[in-house]
């Protein structure tokens, strides 16, 4: 089981990092860090950087900061050429501390969903690369989250820092604060199934449906109430499991590459305080509409078909 560095994630730790990471090819003062037309949430940045480096600058941010840990990084290229299909340099990193966590998941355990954060990057035709993540703004009114401000501008913060990191960017050339989420609703794309049986049943028999399931891959697990437990924090049973396949998969990244922030699936297992268990999942139709995906809507009935025959199987009692 992969878990989440138990270090508070605080300002002053995201500051030494972005000093360890700096380099002598950071951008010049007019470098283009806009966010142009991205997705609802979506924040990019301009990178000089190529993808590799990028995602190779950010994890040795993370080796290089007790405060910080990487849960998995995806190399979408690679998994689409194990399966044969073409996609430009693709890769994105999970990554969090559940101190900052745990508290937006108190707020509303479906946080979970969104949560570790990731931060993407990409490489476009014309050969340029671009860092892109989904601002906390997203999650808090996706999530309806209340309280939480502070973190939240923490949150914000780091999130540009490690953009910077990412970039190859100078500080002075990044964004004081991301650009407008625009219009997210409440629950807007989250497909919750209760379930009929109990947490530890339900989370169980959902890991045995995808490891039975030959296409998918699982990608990584997080116990979020575990990680809370760890740094001495409260969280009602929540447990995160990533997968998925790149047959399916692929064929959208190359209809809109930033779709890929939202990729792999992701399944989230809770219990909230009347003990009532229930699955959430990203609504494949939502991230189509969010990532501008078109002519795609027979692959995406077969996506949301497949994760739903996943949700049902684990929470329908024998």
């Amino acid at each position: 089981m992969l878990t989440l560095n138990k270090t508070t994630w605080s300002v002053i730790a995201l500051t030494a990092a972005l000093t360890a990471c700096s380099s002598d090819d950071d951008a010049d003062s007019d470098t283009d860090v806009s966010n142009g037309d991205a997705p609802a949430g979506v924040v990019n940045i301009a990178s000089v950087r190529s993808v590799p480096e990028a995602i190779g600058a950010l994890q040795a941010a993370f080796d290089d900061n007790d405060a910080i840990t990487a849960l998995a990084t995806v190399d979408h290229q690679a998994n689409a050429q194990s399966v044969d299909l073409p996609l430009r340099p693709t890769s994105v990193i999970l990554f969090g501390n559940p101190a900052l966590g745990t508290a937006l998941m108190q707020s509303n355990q479906q946080a979970g969903l969104d949560l570790p954060l990731k931060m993407l990057a990409t490489e476009d035709q014309d050969g340029t690369t671009e860092i892109s993540y989904n601002a906390p703004g997203y999650l808090q009114q996706r999530h309806s989250l209340t309280g939480v401000d502070e973190q939240l501008a923490t949150i914000t913060t780091a999130l540009g820092n490690f953009a910077a990191v990412a970039s190859g960017n100078s500080e002075e050339d990044m964004p004081a604060a991301p650009i407008s989420v625009g219009e997210v609703s409440a629950n807007q794309g989250v497909i919750v199934v209760p379930s009929e049986q109990d947490m530890m049943t339900t989370y169980s028999a959902l890991r045995g449906a995808i490891d039975a399931a030959e296409p998918l891959r699982l990608v990584a697990e997080l116990d979020h109430a575990d990680n809370a437990e760890s740094i001495g924090l409260e969280l009602l049973p929540t447990r995160l499991i990533v997968f998925g396949n790149p047959n399916l998969g692929t064929p959208l990244m190359q209809g809109d590459q930033s779709i890929a922030i939202d990729l792999p699936q992701k399944m989230l297992v809770f219990e909230n305080a009347a003990g009532e268990v229930s699955i959430a999942y990203n609504d494949p139709a939502y991230l189509a509409a969010r990532h501008g995906i078109l002519d795609q809507e027979e692959r995406i009935g077969n996506i949301s078909t497949a994760l739903s025959n996943l949700a049902t199987q684990a929470a329908t009692a024998p």
